[in-house]
């Protein structure tokens, strides 16, 4: 039913990363502006860090829509694992060079070196954790050489700190971690996401409450949320078409949330 009042609310929390969905929260636009910084101080690697879930992705891509407008700026969201295709969509991408020759580390930096680009570029680099220590080690070569600047996002693991000295040692010059958010913040970060859209009825329908019972499902996780929410707004959907009586226009029954929880896999029933 796509008339219904609920089905752009739903529609909204789509598991999917654009940064023009990107919600202002002090404390994540804290740590952007930090990202922004750093990536115009003197070049190093600079590692962006949390649980899966927590907005590196977002924030990786939100720095890319806002730097591309006036720099040289490479996103690369799916990783690429071969050595070979990676150095020759860097080369093709950042130095529009297509060679038909093997790309070697060697050859790419003789190329880098040749075009001596006043301002370097970016790359930025998501799921960095699935890169091979070789590949790694190439990529701070790179850096090494000044060719290009690296922001990588890593999924924070047990292991996270044997990973950073293996990949990265002294090479980081600051690494960023995000973390989940407290009720108060997925309050913000729901209601601005609403209001944003003028889903203005369905923004009012979130009280305290119900916002502390999405916290304590989702532990503040970011995409946990979204998951939870898209699940709750169809399951209003489906009321709206088949029950609408049973709708309770002015809060959000947490029963319904409970529901959504179940479907989502958040509460094993």
């Amino acid at each position: 039913m796509e008339n219904s009042l609920f089905s752009k609310p739903r529609d909204l929390f789509l598991d999917v990363v654009n940064p023009r969905d990107y919600v202002q929260i002090d404390s994540v636009s804290h740590m952007y502006q930090s990202l922004k910084n750093s990536v115009q101080k003197p070049l190093k690697m600079i590692l962006l860090y949390g649980r899966p879930g927590t907005g590196k992705s977002m924030l990786l891509h939100k720095l890319h829509h806002d730097l591309s407008k006036h720099q040289k700026v490479l996103m690369v969201s799916t990783p690429i694992v071969d050595e070979d295709d990676f150095l020759r969509v860097l080369a093709q991408n950042i130095f529009g060079h297509a060679p038909r020759e093997v790309m070697t580390l060697n050859r790419f930096l003789e190329i880098a070196s040749a075009l001596s680009l006043s301002d370097i570029p970016i790359v930025l680099l998501d799921e960095a954790q699935l890169y091979t220590t070789s590949l790694m080690e190439k990529i701070r070569l790179i850096s090494d050489a000044r060719a290009i600047k690296f922001v990588i996002t890593l999924h924070k693991t047990d292991k996270e700190d044997i990973i950073a000295k293996e990949h990265f040692q002294t090479r980081i010059w600051e690494s960023i971690e995000l973390r989940n958010a407290s009720c108060e913040e997925l309050k913000i970060y729901v209601q601005k996401k609403l209001l944003k859209a003028n889903c203005f009825d369905v923004a009012n329908m979130f009280n305290d409450k119900n916002m502390k019972l999405v916290t304590g499902l989702t532990r503040g996780n970011y995409r946990e949320t979204n998951k939870l929410l898209y699940s709750l707004f169809s399951l209003y959907c489906w009321y709206e078409e088949n029950n609408p009586s049973a709708i309770k226009y002015n809060s959000i029954k947490p029963k319904w949330i409970e529901m959504a929880a179940i479907h989502t896999g958040l509460i094993h029933a």
